[in-house]
């Protein structure tokens, strides 16, 4: 018998998380909608446009040379016409919203019916105007569902193309019709054996086929004199002319209607519908039906409820694709503003820091410790402590706070034996818990908080704490650079890192918003954290959280582009998922965690009404928003112009570019890398809108998530480390602090209680 544990564990593993069931259906929910929308979109193209007549083997002789009614119900192959001197005005490709009720208004006015075969993928968009075309006395007839070349469709797919017309025009008008035409038909000697065939079909179904005598060819829109000689039958024979109501321009149809009309009835024609000239012309004939055919019969409930439901479905894909239509605008110019604001405030801040003279304060050579919280950092952490210890920055102490490893990180620090640097072991509490021990065991003000895989250059340390020369920075966020760019993945970071730190941070601080100082290589005083009570474990976002306090304390937070550490970014897409999955929803937890700023004045309030909208605009909405770029590219390529679309697409792709190679430029970096830069939106940016989508369905959901560890190879930095070096001389009346190894008395030996 399994035991109930187990069992418990395989129950959870069949039952997903509810964010990955929400995020399913999401994906589920957007994917049926642009299924829908695929299928029920119309491409509307002039009558000349479909197969090419083919064989006419097959076709009786009495269907090509008879009317252009035809009948092939019950096994009949038989034609009709309309009595002599009578006009059946036709309406293809309507219900359109513009012309239709201009047409409408011209057929009232002369007090002519007419039929309209409609397609019921605009029926379906236009319930009303279906609906009111036959209060006003007109006919409806089937023109299919979404004006799909008939003859390119199985045969299961055109007996639904003509029972979801007839069901929205159920719903719609709360009728039925015998009268089906298909698009790009024609005339009677124009039926082949491909066209007999459906017209076949359609007579299994019950439906009378209605070609035309008289094409109007108002499509081509040649001119209204043309359109009306098109359209008059001669030497008074009857004719079911062609026109239509939608899928263009229709300005000359209406003209042309206006002046039609009344000619013919001069000349003795009267107008009616298709089945009323139709009963007209079978009667006294010995083939007629013992009753004339009804006009538009009571449809059933059931078709009315299957109709509804059809017409629902199409508002709601319409509904959605609209709306993914306005956030690609609003994406577009989000986009485009940010891309302003970022390069004006971002340029003006490196010409600032340009000028002659400039500078942040009296240079700063107070010593500073630098903690360095590990955890399984083995292959790495050699590097990283010699790069510190090998700093040229008077007085550098470094504490390495080994996180409950159990890779012997600690010991191969041990043994590296450089002097002022010591190694804490507590046990595994999280990374704040070890930033925290380390700030209560360093011995200088200056604290420098380091990730156990950052390899610093030489000067960085000293560069980095430069800011502290003004009395008002509490923070100082150095620049990150990814050490492994051999891979694709990790050449996409490298782009993202060079414009993340070079514009947004330049913002950031323009703006008095920082953020974010990163983990990898970030300055504090010991005052400004005293303030804030510490790092705080109440966010994944360890580093983010801290910041965002520091800003609400009034403390600034400033950029140092020249303060370089080198970092090992995630190699794979399943280890860039895990963290940025991590990032992501450590700073959504700080953003909620300081939202009373939003409320508060002074500089909470500044940093709760600029920083926090800014962030949650541009760092969370707006990359959440990205897909929908994707969306309408693939949308655009499948039913918009072609050509456009691709050129909207190449543009914000343009705009990517130029906004990366100021960045770049700004860097001193080569630009090589950003010929990566247009692969990066086929798999790079799906996974960072993947993470975000995961990161707010588990903030909603209220999952919580651990400190993830990445698998780490001990790459090489990119610029060699250099030996460890005597302290340079410290400045008259300052002297170093003694060593401690061990925590201080007052904890009792255990890790200080955050404050």
């Amino acid at each position: 018998m399994t035991p109930p544990s187990r069992r418990a564990r395989n129950r959870r593993r069949i039952v997903p998380p509810p964010r990955v069931l929400l995020g399913t259906l999401l994906v589920g929910f957007f994917t049926a909608v642009l299924f829908v929308q695929t299928y029920i979109n119309p491409k509307f193209t002039g009558d000349h446009v479909g197969s090419k007549a083919g064989d006419h083997a097959g076709v009786p002789a009495t269907i090509r040379d008879g009317g252009p009614i035809i009948n092939a119900t019950g096994g009949q192959e038989s034609t009709s016409r309309l009595p002599e001197r009578t006009i059946a005005l036709t309406f293809d490709d309507g219900p359109d919203p513009v012309w239709t009720p201009k047409i409408l208004e011209v057929l009232r006015e002369q007090d002519a019916h007419a039929t309209f075969f409609v397609v019921g993928a605009q029926v379906a968009r236009q319930p009303e105007l279906t609906e009111h075309i036959v209060d006003g006395g007109h006919e409806l007839g089937l023109h299919t569902f979404t004006h799909r070349n008939m003859q390119k469709l199985a045969p299961w797919r055109r007996e639904l193309e003509l029972s979801q017309n007839q069901v929205a025009i159920a719903r719609a008008a709360g009728v039925h019709t015998n009268l089906a035409r298909f698009p790009y038909s024609s005339k009677n000697p124009a039926i082949d054996s491909e066209n007999w065939k459906l017209v076949k079909e359609a007579g299994a179904l019950g439906y009378l086929v209605v070609v035309n005598d008289r094409d109007s060819r108002d499509w081509e829109r040649p001119g209204i004199d043309e359109i009306i000689a098109n359209a008059t039958p001669t030497d008074g024979q009857s004719a079911i002319v062609l026109f239509h109501d939608a899928g263009g321009e229709r300005s000359q149809t209406v003209a042309a209607l206006r002046e039609f009309i009344p000619r013919m009835k001069a000349q003795g024609y009267r107008f009616t519908t298709v089945t009323e000239g139709l009963n007209l012309g079978l009667a006294g004939r010995t083939d007629a039906p013992a009753a004339a055919l009804p006009v538009n019969p009571e449809a059933p409930a059931s078709d009315k409820w299957r109709g509804m439901a059809l017409i629902w479905t199409v508002s709601l894909a319409d509904g959605m694709v609209t709306a993914i239509a306005v956030l690609f605008l609003v994406v577009g110019l989000l986009t485009i503003g940010r891309t302003l604001l970022m390069l004006a405030l971002a340029t003006r801040n490196a010409r600032q820091r340009r000028k002659p003279g400039w500078s942040w304060g009296p240079e700063v050579f107070e010593p500073v410790s630098v903690i360095v919280p590990a955890y399984n950092e083995k292959e790495g952490i050699e590097a990283a402590v010699r790069s510190l210890a090998g700093g040229n920055h008077p007085m550098i102490e470094v504490v390495v706070v080994d996180d409950g490893s159990t890779d012997g990180t600690a010991d191969l620090v041990d043994r590296m034996d450089l002097p002022h640097v010591r190694v804490v072991r507590v046990p595994n509490g999280g990374k704040p818990n070890a930033l925290n021990t380390g700030v209560a065991l360093a011995k200088h003000d200056l604290i420098v908080m380091v990730d156990g895989d950052t390899v610093f250059e030489p000067d960085a340390l000293h560069r980095l704490v430069q800011p502290f020369g003004d009395p008002s920075v509490g923070a100082v966020a150095g620049n990150v650079k990814v050490g492994n760019r051999e891979t694709m993945v990790a050449t996409w970071q490298h782009i993202e890192y060079v414009i993340g730190f070079n514009l947004d941070r330049r913002l950031y601080e323009v703006l008095n918003c920082m953020p974010t100082v990163p983990g990898a290589i970030g300055a504090f005083r010991r005052e400004a954290l005293a303030q804030v009570g510490g790092v705080s474990d109440e966010t994944l976002a360890e580093d983010t959280d801290v910041t965002m306090a520091l800003c609400r304390k009034g403390w600034r937070v400033v950029y140092v582009e020249d303060a370089l550490a080198w970092t090992e970014a995630p190699t794979t897409l399943e280890q860039l998922y895990r963290q940025r999955y991590r990032w992501s929803y450590g700073t959504m937890q700080a953003m909620w965690k300081h939202r009373r700023s939003l409320f508060e004045s002074g500089p909470s309030g500044r940093f709760g009404r600029v920083g926090l909208p800014f962030l949650a605009l541009f760092g969370v909405a707006l990359p959440m928003l990205a897909p929908v770029v994707d969306i309408m590219l693939v949308y655009g390529l499948v039913f918009w112009e072609r050509q456009e679309t691709v050129a909207a697409w190449l543009g914000m792709l343009a705009l990517q570019l130029f906004t990366a190679g100021v960045a770049f430029r700004l860097d001193k970096e080569s630009f090589k890398p950003l010929l990566r830069l247009p692969l990066q939106q086929f798999a790079y940016r799906q996974l960072m809108y993947l993470v975000l989508l995961q990161s707010a369905t588990t903030a909603l959901t209220g999952g919580r998530l651990r400190w993830h560890k990445l698998n780490r190879a001990g790459l090489a930095p990119r610029s060699p480390v250099p030996p460890p070096e005597e302290p340079a001389p410290m400045p008259p009346g300052q002297r170093m602090a003694p060593e401690v190894d061990t925590l201080p008395p007052s904890t009792h030996g255990r890790p200080p209680v955050r404050r």
